[in-house]
């Protein structure tokens, strides 16, 4: 009775840990929770336990830190992006483009830490559609920033200033189109609960 009693306490506290990433469970208690358990088809068994490797923790480490810089850099680029929309300079131009290349430095980090860690967690049904719903945002804001660097304005181009106007109008709408996708994306693992 005492060994039952157990298995049910150690059944309780697996069900309700829902922020525990490895749970080892003695075999003693695996194979009486086994032995225990109904041979009746229409009842569900706990979800098995999800080990997730020291590579996927890491990657996790650098993910969230680099995540910290995406907020800080995308205002920073806006503020020169509209600075060069009011007045253009070289020096600006420049700066805007290193901000600019410094966010996709980080989105291609982010992606990578991010994909391999999304497929890593992929047996994991702990919050999986807030993982999922993070992931595909950020791929829309991965392609969103591609096409906004692919559609830079340039004002020496052969076709001159006549298509300069709609040229930085297309940048700036993907440029803010983009932002928003990968802030709300940003919030939803910021503000969506925790592992």
């Amino acid at each position: 009775m005492m060994r039952v009693v157990s298995v049910f306490v150690a059944s309780c506290l697996i069900a309700s840990s829902a922020s525990a990433q490895q749970l080892v469970i003695p075999s003693s208690f695996a194979d009486d929770a086994t032995a225990a358990a109904p041979a009746d088809a229409g009842e569900q068994a706990h979800p098995a336990a999800v080990e997730y490797s020291h590579g996927y923790e890491v990657r996790a480490v650098v993910h969230r830190m680099a995540s910290f810089a995406m907020l800080p850099l995308f205002v920073t680029d806006l503020a020169l992006g509209q600075s060069l929309y009011d007045s253009s300079t070289d020096p600006k131009r420049t700066a805007h483009v290193a901000v600019g290349a410094a966010i996709g430095g980080l989105f291609a980090v982010n992606t990578v830490t991010g994909a391999w860690n999304l497929w890593e967690s992929r047996k994991d049904t702990n919050h999986r559609g807030r993982r999922l719903a993070h992931g595909l945002l950020m791929l829309g804001a991965d392609a969103g920033f591609f096409a906004t660097a692919a559609t830079a304005p340039d004002r020496d181009s052969a076709a001159g200033l006549s298509n300069f106007a709609a040229d930085r109008s297309r940048h700036r709408a993907l440029a803010l189109t983009s932002i928003g996708l990968a802030s709300a994306s940003y919030l939803i693992m910021l503000f969506g609960g925790h592992d």
